[in-house]
């Protein structure tokens, strides 16, 4: 069992990752209103912010900044709750479309992630020789 941080440390990362949130949900809003269509944008920042976060994954050692960029801007970039909610909406208005959004955001997010995690290492190889 290991030690628990200090409480400065809390506190810090807390604050690191409430700044972080507050940009990312601020950024979806503002892509949101760029994309029409609500499962559209939903998609798309979820999609992306599972290739950034792969990226991010990949690069960054656990600390202050993959808190701050991680935790926070991309754990307020992209949502699940709108994912789920889209889907059931979707789902009442057209089952055959409501299975290939969700199927789609799952595969797709799987794909992004795995490629930024991919990128993330490649970039980490390239920049170490």
């Amino acid at each position: 069992m290991s030690t628990p941080p200090p409480a400065s440390t809390v506190l810090r990362r807390a604050a690191l990752a409430a700044t972080g949130g507050a940009v990312g949900t601020a950024a979806r809003l503002g892509l949101g209103m760029l994309i029409t269509g609500a499962p559209s944008a939903v998609l798309t920042v979820n999609i992306v912010g599972a290739l950034l976060l792969g990226v991010l994954t990949a690069r960054l050692p656990s600390g202050d900044l993959r808190i701050l960029l991680g935790t926070g801007l991309l754990g307020g970039f992209t949502t699940y709750s709108a994912f789920a909610v889209d889907g059931v909406e979707l789902w009442e208005a057209s089952p055959l479309l409501a299975v290939g959004y969700i199927a789609v955001s799952l595969a797709g997010g799987l794909l992004a992630a795995w490629l930024g995690l991919r990128l993330g290492g490649a970039l980490g190889r390239r920049s170490a020789s």
